[in-house]
């Protein structure tokens, strides 16, 4: 058993940013945030996670946009449950770097028949290097590293700090390095940096180090109450070149420079929702269900139940996703009817059309103070509006956010609603709509203020205009949107 030195008998429950040892209070409960890497977790973790939410929360999971696992207690977690959760692994044996944000790859890594390397290992060795490294608490909670092996379901575009990006060059397999560069959201840029995989620990390790030397220096000439500096101030402050010069400085030697191009990530558009239903694996005769998750929301039967048929049918494993949904893999070709059925009787869809497949909402005013409006409710009610009323042959992006932070996803959407306050003195709730690409991250604004009880029927509107008026099926909801002079 890992045991704790100098921690409290009761998790703290104070932070802005949630993590397992130091959770947020909400309106809702007490909300604690678990780091699975890779957005992998076993059958065996599923029955634990399962059991807590039971006995101490409110029966419900959530999945978010890191793949991280979140419960909702009435009371913060004791000494011991800390413990078992530290035992089984979904809790760091370093409590002060479990706090970091999750290490990403692609959900079908090691998986991919059109992967150029399985990352998961390169994931697994990062995390365990962090929990050995308690030097690194004093990193912002905010640093991110991402893994993309060159996965048809692509994560490089996620927003990272450090993003390893799989590409082969003169018949070699690099990674390229891309740092975080622009603004909140942003995806991380190439370098012009290319790494062997048998680097890529080390690489990272110097990348991150000299990171907390700046870290460190920043905190100790402010006060004590100064918040850890992000990678990309640094990065601002001076220049990439320099940042690598050091790096380069702690290894010994220089990175390789290239001026390699990659794939543009609008080539990837529309690609994020190719993982659900049913895909034939690298590994002969096996295969993939992806899940659709409502809102990134499950009961924890239907959590319970997903890790049950993992261990009956699949590898033992569910893979989470950065799209709040989750992958059952390893599943023999013979049995996927069978599992899809089950799938079904959970009351769970795997079909990438259903309205919930494409719709992300943010916690709203139950779970977040900076919201404005009740995102969760809203987008329940619109997925059911959409059932009732219309067939969606390809998936639509909507996106409900409480306030303009967009947490919940940082990438443009089809359709985009943020919440905000409202003029009306009897409070009716209010967004304001934007549509497709527009000056600003959200879209072009098509309403500045509209009520939150008409969406349904406004986004029935939308989409019907799209269905009976676009070119032909292939022209997305964006391109349609974009056209110059409509309304």
């Amino acid at each position: 058993m890992i045991i704790f030195l100098e921690f409290s008998q009761l998790q703290s429950t104070t932070a802005i940013c949630p993590s397992l040892f130091n959770a947020t209070s909400a309106q809702d409960g007490i909300l604690s945030r678990m780091r699975l890497p890779a957005g992998l977790v076993t059958s065996t973790q599923c029955e634990l996670v399962t059991n807590i939410t039971n006995q101490f929360g409110n029966g419900e999971i959530q999945i978010t946009n890191r793949g991280n696992l979140q419960i909702r207690t009435s009371q913060a977690l004791s000494f011991d449950t800390l413990l078992d959760l530290q035992d089984y692994g979904l809790a760091s044996s370093e409590a002060n770097t479990d706090g970091l944000r999750n290490i990403m790859a692609s959900p079908t890594s090691g998986i991919d028949p059109h992967a150029l390397i399985n990352t998961v290992p390169f994931v697994k060795q990062w995390n365990f290097y962090l929990a050995n490294h308690p030097e690194l608490e004093i990193l912002s909670n905010k640093f991110s590293v991402c893994f993309d092996g060159g996965e048809t379901i692509s994560v490089s575009d996620r927003p990272n700090d450090i993003c390893f990006v799989a590409v082969e060059f003169d018949n070699e397999i690099y990674f390229s390095l891309h740092l975080g560069l622009g603004d909140r959201g942003d995806s991380p840029s190439a370098i012009g940096r290319l790494i062997y995989p048998e680097q890529t620990l080390q690489v990272l390790a110097a990348l991150t180090e000299v990171y907390r030397e700046y870290t460190e220096q920043k905190l100790n000439q402010a006060n004590s109450c100064a918040r850890p500096p992000r990678l990309r101030e640094m990065i601002g402050n001076w220049g990439v070149e320099s940042y690598l010069q050091l790096v380069e400085q702690k290894l010994g030697y220089a990175l390789r420079r290239s001026s390699l191009e990659l794939l543009s990530q609008e080539s990837k558009i529309g690609i994020a929702y190719h993982h659900l239903g049913i895909h034939s694996q690298r590994q002969l005769e096996l295969a993939y269900i992806g899940v659709v998750i409502p809102l990134g929301r499950l009961t924890s039967l239907q959590f319970h139940g997903l890790g049950d048929l993992s261990r009956q049918y699949g590898g033992g494993a569910l893979r989470l996703t950065p799209w709040q949904n989750i992958l059952i893999t390893d599943i023999a070709e013979a049995q996927i009817e069978q599992v899809s059925q089950e799938i079904n009787d959970l009351g769970l869809s795997i079909s990438a059309n259903h309205p919930y497949a494409a719709i992300a909402a943010c916690s709203g005013y139950k779970g977040c103070k900076a919201a404005f409006t009740d995102t969760q409710a809203d987008a329940k009610k619109v997925a059911a509006h959409l059932e009732n009323c219309i067939k969606l042959d390809i998936p639509i992006n909507i996106h409900f956010s409480g306030c303009d932070k967009s947490c919940a996803q940082h990438h443009p959407s089809d359709i985009a609603f943020v919440g905000i306050q409202s003029k009306d003195p009897n409070y009716h709730e209010v967004y304001k709509v934007y549509v497709g690409v527009g000056n600003t991250d959200f879209g072009r604004e098509l309403h500045s203020e509209y009520s939150a009880k008409d969406i349904p029927n406004l986004i029935i509107q939308l989409l019907k205009t799209y269905q009976n008026q676009r070119r032909d099926s292939t022209q997305t909801f964006r391109e349609f949107f974009n056209r110059q002079g409509l309304s």
